[in-house]
């Protein structure tokens, strides 16, 4: 039963990387955090473990949602070669900060996050008219999105996206370069919680640091199949729908998160 809600959440999370550009770990974090509490591993690293292992997913997701974006012209390659330093960065210091912070307190913060961004994805400006900033400025926010990323276990797509769009890039390139720029961010991330989780005792078995293999691989068998499939559609849909859509998303997840963590309090 877990190996086929840990398939078919790689299924959705897969579309949603190629679909949203998200990477998907807003679907893979809370599913995971679920299977592990399910399995009684230590709440204190639960969330740690859920949100290393997503991101080890992402970085393998990515690969194939960006192959299938590229083909259809829509990367911005000179952005997403811009913003990588800072990215890559900002996950690492992320990574070693998750370590540090109660597993309690990474959990409300994803809510919290979940909520503001659908928020904003769903009301907030389009961004017409904007130019992009300078060179500095892009890798500025994104060392600061490499940061949240890797706290949070998603692949700064949530973040990216909507301030790429709020800058005037269309939605479409939008997803696509973000898709793009989440791979040395879940790369650098994974590195990052791979090393921090070395030490640590308590972890589900079959752990590479804060990397669950078994669920790393269970996600992965049905993610990178399905990336393609999102990426298709989000090329074939209209702006506004993908936007309203990607909030939709998020609010739902932020809700059910929310609604587990009263329950178990």
């Amino acid at each position: 039963m877990q190996l086929l809600t840990l398939l078919a959440a790689g299924a959705v999370a897969g579309t949603a990387a190629g679909l949203l550009g998200i990477g998907g770990g807003v679907i893979i974090v809370p599913v995971l955090a679920l299977v592990f509490a399910s399995e009684q591993v230590n709440p204190d690293v639960l969330i740690k473990v859920a949100v290393g292992t997503s991101l080890a997913t992402i970085m393998v997701t990515a690969i194939s949602s960006i192959w299938a974006h590229h083909k259809r012209g829509a990367v911005r390659w000179p952005l997403v070669r811009t913003m990588t330093p800072g990215v890559v960065l900002g996950s690492l210091f992320g990574a070693w900060l998750a370590d540090l912070i109660p597993g309690g307190w990474l959990t409300v913060a994803f809510i919290v996050f979940l909520f503001a961004v659908s928020l904003q994805m769903a009301w907030g400006p389009v961004g017409a008219g904007r130019q992009l900033p300078g060179a500095w400025t892009l890798r500025g926010v994104s060392y600061t999105v490499g940061t949240i990323s890797a706290l949070m276990g998603i692949g700064g797509g949530a973040l990216h996206v909507p301030y790429l769009s709020w800058c005037g890039v269309p939605v479409k390139q939008a997803i696509a370069s973000a898709a793009a720029i989440g791979f040395p961010l879940a790369l650098a991330s994974t590195v990052g919680f791979v090393l921090t989780g070395l030490d640590e005792s308590d972890l589900p078995p079959h752990s590479l640091g804060y990397i669950n293999l078994p669920a790393f691989a269970g996600v992965v068998g049905a993610s990178i199949l399905f990336a393609p499939l999102g990426a298709r559609l989000a090329h074939s849909l209209p702006d506004k729908l993908l936007k309203r859509t990607f909030a939709v998303f998020l609010m739902i997840l932020a809700l059910r998160m929310a609604y587990d963590l009263v329950i178990k309090a």
